[in-house]
């Protein structure tokens, strides 16, 4: 299929969708509450009638109880997704088919070659896709992000991130499509996603991981712990060490990066505390460099109303897209070859396609 260049809008405000009115679609609706001299949200969208109503009233927008009724009968620009992963897939490729752009939050699929196909469909149809990764915006890894970008480390050595939270067995329990292979994936490819994001986007292309999955706990399909050992192209070392046992609540979520000329470490419940910061030659930001610490007690961070400022640039013609639906891919390429490690027994080398 031929690549089509999307429209541009910059000459009225840009009408917003959310589809899927739970746990996330807050951020989203929040973050566009921030954008209001540029963007505007019209419509939501949710099959559970009582989920639909309280969020249809409380945002003062219509609400419709499926995604082909509210593209008939709207002139909605972008779509944001805020379903159950597996769901993902198909609802973009729908939103492209009816010419509106597409958010999805992550991951962007639970197969590779379904989030290949939203990246056709997208391409085809001349709309952008967008895959939120809000964690590279929050504060505390811009900073990291540019002393890589710097090369304050030099040669890196290893990298270990960790991801230590709860999720009770009623969490699971308060949806059916919670903790199943189709619809979700588990520790590794829902809570953990944004963290296995960063192993690529701070680090470099991967090698090759090796990786063990667990269910230890939790009565569900899917894995709820989870380990891998990641070896990037750079020849550094690392490993990725993910449960969703913690007791008796959130513990950590964090990066620690060693280097030839640097030590940092970034934890915190969400990546939101810069622990530790050394390098061989001092920068005058240095100094300040606590002042990116914030306090949350919510694991997403406070990335997504950035993310939508990058959004809405985009479709106005101002800027890059900064995740797209190849950025995207990246972290859900890793993703599977750590869910293919541990079921076959071995070490996998990246990329899985040539």
């Amino acid at each position: 299929m031929a690549y089509r260049a999307p429209t541009i809008i910059n000459d009225r405000k840009i009408r917003f969708a959310v589809v899927g009115c739970g746990r996330i679609s807050g951020r989203h609706t929040d973050a566009l509450a921030e954008h209001t001299t540029h963007a505007e949200l019209v419509a939501v969208c949710d099959t559970a009638p009582n989920v639909l109503e309280e969020a249809s009233s409380r945002l003062g927008v219509p609400g419709y109880g499926s995604l082909e009724t509210m593209l008939a009968a709207t002139d909605v620009d972008v779509v944001a997704l805020c379903t159950p992963s597996g769901l993902h897939p198909g609802q973009a490729v729908e939103v492209a088919r009816a010419g509106r752009h597409v958010v999805t939050e992550k991951p962007m699929a639970t197969r590779l070659a379904d989030g290949k196909r939203m990246v056709g469909a997208c391409d085809a149809e001349g709309v952008h896709l967008f895959v939120v990764k809000q964690n590279r915006l929050n504060p505390t890894l811009q900073c990291l992000k540019k002393a890589l970008l710097a090369k304050r480390f030099g040669r890196i050595y290893m990298v270990n991130v960790n991801v230590f939270w709860t999720r009770p067995q009623d969490y699971y329990d308060s949806a059916r499509w919670r903790g199943t292979w189709e619809f979700d994936g588990g520790a590794l490819m829902n809570q953990a996603s944004h963290y296995v994001d960063l192993l690529d986007w701070l680090v470099g292309p991967i090698e090759s991981v090796h990786a063990y999955t667990a269910t230890l706990e939790r009565n569900i399909e899917v894995e709820d712990s989870a380990v891998a050992n990641i070896k990037w192209r750079s020849g550094a070392l690392g490993s990725i060490n993910v449960t969703m046992l913690t007791y008796p609540r959130n513990l950590e979520g964090s990066i620690t990066i060693l280097g030839e000329k640097g030590s940092v470490v970034v934890g915190g419940v969400a990546v939101n505390e810069i622990k530790h910061w050394e390098f061989e030659t001092t920068q005058p930001e240095d100094e300040a460099i606590m002042q990116a610490n914030y306090q949350t007690a919510s694991v997403y961070g406070v990335g997504h109303p950035t993310y939508y400022e990058n959004v809405i640039k985009v479709l106005r013609g101002e800027g890059e897209p900064e995740t797209d639906g190849r950025e995207g891919l990246r972290s859900l390429e890793t993703l599977i070859a750590m869910y293919t490690s541990a079921r076959d027994g071995r070490r996998v080398s990246l990329p899985l396609e040539y």
